[in-house]
């Protein structure tokens, strides 16, 4: 296991009838943003909960972020926040909210252009605005870590930052808020949390034995609760361990001194960008290709995760690899999400699209061992046609 180090200083407030705590841990002289992303928030009467909870606190709220949050969007926030001299935020929606709330805190007070930010992943970010987070949707773990991802609509260029300075103070999580939530975001959010766990997993054997047990633990979890998230909508117990999951998958723990991919999500993110797919749907797209495509370089953490999460232990290697890849195909394909391009329609012109621009982003050389080059993306890409 390699050396590495540790921090998350966000504070979790799990559970049903949740949001009150907000009195509790909001400073009571903030000067509050609210933002949020469509309208559900409001229709299910979330937004008054929150208002409520914050009391005689100085409100405005900020809505319309996008499914993928663009900087054009979270720029007239920033000058909203700048102009109204506010000084707190609290994201109440999804990881895309949230990950925007992360683009706004840090923005409005970056002394260049903002853009800078994402060009730079995060490096050069030295302060930013307090926040907090209400989660209503399980997905992409934003509520307990420090990255983010911003699309700038105008280039199609979805990229990616991450700093110290953008945890969430604390993140709001009631299983209870999710009941109501379309089929397809449910879906969209296990396959995110999915992934999310084989990018930090499934690399190289490095005797991070606990954290290659969590993650395996994490996984199967999800594979037996997901379809049940589907068909029981109102499942206290599935409800609350699919948002736990989901946050476990991506607060840093199981990625801690062990080697970490993300090559599917890097390529996954040019097809959001240029296609507008949803972002767990690329990489249901994109992750069979890839682990096929890496069989040999990942061939012991394959058999291993083949054999420890899908019970798969009878026929030679190579057998024992296409089986596991096929099951976790099956199991994207059971939930509800396409795992090929043509599922949206795309077909081999699309692939030079993604290709240049993972190269124009400098995405060229994508996994744990440095390896996927733009030629290797294209194999993969043709593979999940």
């Amino acid at each position: 296991m390699q050396n590495f180090e540790f921090y998350n200083p966000t504070k979790i407030v799990f559970g049903n009838d949740t949001i009150a705590r907000l009195t509790d841990l909001v400073p009571s002289d903030a000067r509050v943003l609210i933002l949020y992303g469509g309208a559900s928030a409001r229709k299910n009467g979330t937004l008054d909960e929150v208002r409520t909870a914050l009391g005689t606190r100085y409100i405005q709220e900020f809505g319309g972020i996008e499914p993928n949050p663009t900087y054009e969007t979270l720029m007239r926030a920033v000058e909203q926040i700048r102009t109204e001299k506010l000084d707190y935020l609290l994201a109440v929606g999804g990881g895309s909210v949230i990950d925007g709330t992360k683009f706004v805190a840090a923005a409005v007070n970056f002394p260049g252009d903002p853009w800078e930010i994402l060009l730079t992943y995060g490096q050069n970010i030295d302060s930013a605005l307090p926040f907090g987070t209400v989660l209503t949707l399980p997905a992409t773990g934003s509520e307990m870590n420090s990255g983010s991802v911003i699309t700038r609509r105008e280039t199609h260029t979805k990229l990616a930052f991450k700093s110290s300075h953008v945890f969430p103070q604390f993140s709001i999580l009631d299983p209870s808020k999710t009941y109501t939530l379309p089929q397809q975001q449910i879906a969209n959010g296990v396959v995110d949390a999915f992934v999310h766990i084989v990018e930090q997993y499934l690399t190289y054997p490095v005797g991070g034995m606990a954290q290659d047990r969590f993650a395996e633990g994490l996984l199967q979890t999800l594979i037996e609760i997901g379809p049940l998230a589907i068909a029981k909508p109102t499942d206290a117990d599935v409800r609350a361990n699919l948002m736990w999951v989901a946050t476990l998958a991506l607060n840093g723990l199981i990625g801690a001194g062990v080697p970490q991919d993300w090559s599917t999500h890097m390529i996954g993110h040019e097809l959001t960008a240029a296609y507008g797919i949803d972002h767990a749907r690329t990489l249901a797209i994109v992750l069979p290709a890839m682990l096929n495509e890496q069989r040999k370089q990942k061939h012991d953490k394959l058999l291993q995760y083949g054999q420890r999460v899908w019970g798969i232990n009878s026929g030679s290697d190579e057998q024992r690899i296409t089986a596991t890849i096929e099951a976790t195909r099956d199991f994207f394909e059971r939930m509800g999400v396409p795992t090929h391009m043509s599922a949206y329609n795309l077909d081999n012109d699309a692939i030079d699209l993604v290709i240049n621009q993972l190269k124009a982003h400098g995405m060229t050389q994508l996994g744990e061992q440095s390896d996927v080059t733009p030629e290797v993306s294209r194999r993969i890409l043709i593979a999940a046609l």
